[in-house]
């Protein structure tokens, strides 16, 4: 796969290593790119392919110009149920893109979408999570083949400002409970710590430890206490923390850490992506998610005023009760003729897992027990 004549050249990495070659260029050509996420940070990206890649799936089209990275898309080649091609990052990852260096033009984007036309002969590109803004819209619209868009995950955000002017959104009754809460964390001596780069390492850990401790006995997400995720995130969080991409925060009482929380960061958005607390602040009715949006809105402050505090994907009550504006997050699904039943496939399999979801919500309503 490569252009020809003088415009974009485009080519397909497919060897983990030369990925890993690429973080100089990949770093620059993120920082460069308004819609980008931490997710689409090279250290994220080629983590999750290390603990997460099969041999002989990675499938990254890159574009250069003059010799300079200019976009890029990273996939992986996945078979089952039905040849596709994800972003790397699924399932852990809240949101997904493509890299397309801001002011390159229209011939970049369209060399970019030349590159993924080749790969989707034989598989249907499928971008989950898609947040509304992102560069894939941008290619969707472009797209040549049959495509479709959906509805993905909701996503809740906050505007960009302090703490006391994100209590003042709210209701008077609330905004007063928000404010005794706030004075109860002061009044009970927690000490913030935003964790130095060199010790972020031992800090995802202890934070992996408390997170584990807090979800004792009651119902987690399994791939938190997987060790590839443990092995991912502590490696991948590590080198964000030198980019600037991620931030570890610690919150000590009493000279022991009780809490510690995981910030993405991006010039744009911030967003709390992992955090761990001990028991005993739930014992001593300590609001745990009140301090930890205080300290994301804090991470903030030093970034453009027109950002925003994501609280991402999903619509828990302790997220709504601060009043955020809801996005949906959008999946583009994405062929060629030769393709197209493909696509009818996975879309048909895409009905029928929520045809069965709405099914289990139902019946969990009428019969009051677990889904």
């Amino acid at each position: 796969m490569r252009g020809s004549g003088p415009g974009p050249a485009v080519t397909l990495c497919t060897d983990a290593a030369a990925f890993g070659a690429l973080r100089e260029e990949w770093n620059r050509l993120h920082r460069s790119c308004a819609t980008a996420t931490p997710f689409q940070s090279h250290a994220w990206l080629h983590s999750w392919w290390l603990s997460y890649g099969r041999p002989g799936r990675l499938r990254v089209v890159l574009v250069r110009h003059e010799g300079r990275l200019v976009a890029a898309a990273p996939l992986m080649l996945r078979l089952s149920p039905f040849p596709t091609l994800t972003p790397l990052g699924t399932a852990i990852s809240d949101f997904s893109d493509v890299l397309v260096e801001d002011g390159s033009g229209g011939a970049v984007l369209d060399a970019l979408g030349a590159g993924l036309w080749r790969l989707a002969g034989r598989a249907v590109i499928d971008f989950r999570e898609v947040r509304p803004g992102s560069t894939v819209e941008a290619l969707h619209a472009r797209w040549p083949g049959p495509s479709r868009r959906l509805d993905d995950s909701p996503c809740l955000e906050l505007p960009a400002l302090p703490m006391d002017d994100l209590v003042q959104r709210l209701p008077r009754p609330r905004a007063q409970r928000a404010r005794a809460k706030l004075r109860k964390l002061d009044a009970m001596g927690i000490e913030r710590r935003v964790v130095p780069t060199a010790e972020v390492g031992p800090s995802v850990r202890r934070l992996l430890e408390l997170h584990q401790l807090q979800w004792q006995e009651r119902k987690v997400t399994t791939e938190h206490v997987r060790p590839r995720f443990a092995e991912h995130l502590t490696r991948s969080v590590t080198a964000m923390a030198q980019t600037g991409d991620a931030v570890v925060t610690e919150f000590t009482l009493e000279g022991s850490v009780v809490a510690a929380d995981l910030t993405f960061l991006s010039p744009r958005l911030a967003g709390g992506y992992l955090y761990g607390a001990h028991p005993q602040l739930r014992e001593r009715k300590i609001d745990v998610a009140t301090m930890l949006l205080r300290s994301c809105a804090q991470h903030l402050q030093s970034g453009p005023r027109d950002g925003v505090l994501s609280l991402l994907r999903g619509t828990e009550p302790y997220k709504l009760h601060w009043r955020p504006e809801q996005l949906v997050n959008q999946r583009f699904l994405l062929a060629r003729r030769g393709t197209a039943p493909l696509l009818g496939a996975l879309l048909a399999d895409v009905r029928g897992r929520a045809l069965a979801k709405r099914a289990r919500q139902a019946w969990k309503e009428r019969s009051g027990g677990p889904a």
